[in-house]
This record gives structure tokens, C-alpha cells and sequence, in this order.
């Protein structure tokens, strides 16, 4: 995915990417892109600039469909012709970054992590656009800009997620993204042409503001949240093993030293030459710790999916206590 990535860098001085600000015509083609691709997974280049501690996002442009099933098909090659294009037409054509959609939050993985993290080894400024369009079909326009923070940056770039390292950096779930505020922002022309489309063919659609129907919503939330549970719940037991048998393995070392001990002993009482020492790493051979990184990624995707769920029991339950006001109304109205 990240193949196509620039070599412009930015200096240490230059600010922090503070929020993002997206052209209305970003959020369009974005929508448009997942419309038509369906359920399938969408992802897409994004250009712009950066202007201080603001990200301009002014353009974008998917990637096709089924072009990882091409053997001829060139990502970095695909990415030039289009930046190129758009350039000769006098628009912006700088890479800052990709976005992607998702369904249900459920978008913090490894494929994710290691594509902004050869995003933002290049770009510093780069970002990851996250849209929902299952959300934003109920009316939630769901738009969100991650980065991944320093911390991630400097293990990501050594790969060690040993369990030491992770406690030495205090590393934590909490602390793999940043979260970047998502500004969205038209011209005075383009908010004149809603006005006047608005004046002139008013919307015949009648939209269900209190619908209550959010019960499968959340069933599907919470049984994706069982399931990211249980594979927590797995590695933790992967992780467990390994320290038992580390332990066990320990214990069996200081049985040998001990044996090794009693046997030198014995036979300096008879006066015979003691055995050589050896090397004990070669009997007893170092176990490798496991990896956290699936342990973090986990718990992050739980993260994210408690908060959709937050999200949606909030907004149901203001709901069933303002259609509960109206009913109330209404049966005192009849009485």
C-alpha cells in the first residue's frame, strides 16, 4: 500500500500536524469510492499540503479495484501517472497520506500500522483517513485522521516488541494513535450552490431522526468485541505458556548446576580431576519471548470497538427517553 510513497521529508523545526482540514470534494470522492466498491475494502491516495500546523487535504484518487490480483500492475508506477496528471491540470499533487474504510471501527491491524509507518518514515506529516460508510449511511458522518505517535514510531522502527521493551518504553494500546481533529471546509461558492439547490429542489425524502432500530448495531458490535476478547484472551494464554516454561526451564538448570556441584565434589573426595564446567546456554537453549505487538493491536481494536458501542448506547438511550417524553405527552393529551 505504501509503495507509492514520496521521499519529501520535513525538517524537525517545521510544527506538528495540529488538525486536518478536507475539501468537501475529499469526503465526496471518498463516499463515492466506498459506494462503489461495496463491502470490499477501500483505500486511496491523498493530496495536499501542509500550511504550519494545518493539513490540507484537496484531493484524492482510489486505487483500482483487483489490482493486487494484476502481476502487471505497478502500485509506484499506477501513483506517478496520476500525481502527474493532476499536476498538468494545475492541482495539488503532493502525497500526504491514504485513507481507507472500515466497518464497525474495526480497522487497527498490523497491514494498517506497518502502511503508516512507511508513510510517516517519508512523510512526516502524513496521515490516515478512516470512513465508516455503514455509519454514515445511518446519518453519522464518520470521517476520522490517525497518526501514529512518536512512541510507536521508535519500536516500530526496531521491531522490538519484546515484552522487556514494552516495559521499558511503557509502551501501551492507548498510546499507538494519535487522533488528528477533521476540519471539513467548502468555498463561499460551493455553500452558495447548496443554498440555492436547496431553495431551488427542496428534499422529498422524510428522514427517521428518532429511529430506535439500533439493536442490530450493537449485537454486531458486541459479538465482534466477544471475538477480539477471545483472541486477547488466547495470546494471554500463549503468553502465559512461554513464562512457564521458562520458569520450568530454569528450574531444570539449577537442578543440573546443583547435580554438576554434587558430582565435582564427589569426585575431588576421591581425589579424581573435576569434570570441565560447559557452557549452560548450549544445554539449556534461551526461549524466544513472544512478540506484544498482536497483544497491543488487540487491545487497541477493543478500544475502538467500546466506543463505538458507547457511542451508539448514548445516542439509543437519548433517544428512548425523548420518545418516552412524547408518549407521556401524548397519553396525558388522550386522558
Amino acid at each position: 500500500m505504501a509503495s507509492g510513497r514520496g521521499s519529501r521529508r520535513t525538517t524537525e523545526s517545521e510544527a506538528t500536524v495540529q488538525y486536518v482540514q478536507l475539501d468537501g470534494l475529499v469526503v465526496l470522492n471518498i463516499i463515492k469510492h466506498c459506494e462503489e466498491v461495496g463491502s470490499e475494502l477501500s483505500q486511496g491516495v491523498l493530496l495536499g499540503l501542509l500550511i504550519g500546523n494545518c493539513l490540507e487535504i484537496t484531493n484524492c484518487f482510489p486505487f483500482p479495484r483487483n489490482a493486487l490480483d494484476d502481476p502487471d500492475f505497478d502500485e509506484m508506477q499506477y501513483q506517478m501517472e496520476m500525481m502527474r496528471h493532476l499536476r498538468y491540470v494545475n492541482i495539488d499533487h503532493l502525497h500526504v497520506g491514504w485513507y481507507q474504510s472500515t466497518f464497525f471501527g474495526g480497522f487497527v491491524s498490523k497491514a494498517l500500522m506497518d502502511s503508516q509507518f512507511q508513510y510517516q518514515h517519508s512523510l512526516d506529516e502524513s496521515v490516515v483517513l478512516i470512513y465508516d460508510p455503514l455509519k454514515t449511511t445511518q446519518g453519522y458522518l464518520s470521517v476520522k485522521a490517525y497518526r501514529l505517535t512518536p512512541q510507536t514510531m521508535a519500536i516500530y522502527e526496531t521491531m522490538d516488541f519484546s515484552p522487556e521493551n514494552i516495559k521499558q518504553t511503557k509502551m501501551a494500546f492507548s498510546k499507538i494513535f494519535d487522533e488528528v481533529p477533521v476540519v471539513i471546509k467548502n468555498s463561499h461558492l460551493v455553500n452558495a450552490l447548496c443554498l440555492e439547490i436547496e431553495e431551488i429542489g427542496p428534499p422529498t425524502e422524510k428522514y427517521s431522526f428518532l429511529d430506535l432500530a439500533t439493536s442490530s448495531v450493537l449485537e454486531k458490535n458486541i459479538k465482534l468485541l466477544m471475538d477480539t476478547v477471545d483472541e486477547l484472551s488466547q495470546d494471554s494464554n500463549k503468553f502465559h505458556n512461554h513464562y512457564r516454561q521458562v520458569a520450568k526451564q530454569n528450574q531444570a538448570k539449577q537442578q543440573y548446576v546443583q547435580k554438576r556441584h554434587q558430582e565435582n565434589a564427589a569426585r575431588t573426595a576421591k581425589g579424581e580431576v573435576a569434570l570441565p564446567e560447559e557452557d549452560i546456554n548450549k544445554l539449556f537453549k534461551p526461549l524466544l519471548p513472544p512478540s506484544r505487538l498482536d497483544n497491543l493491536l488487540l487491545s487497541g481494536q477493543i478500544k475502538s470497538y467500546c466506543e463505538q458501542i458507547n457511542q451508539y448506547s448514548s445516542q439509543g438511550l437519548g433517544k428512548l427517553f425523548f420518545a418516552e417524553g412524547l408518549q407521556d405527552k401524548k397519553q396525558v393529551g388522550t386522558i
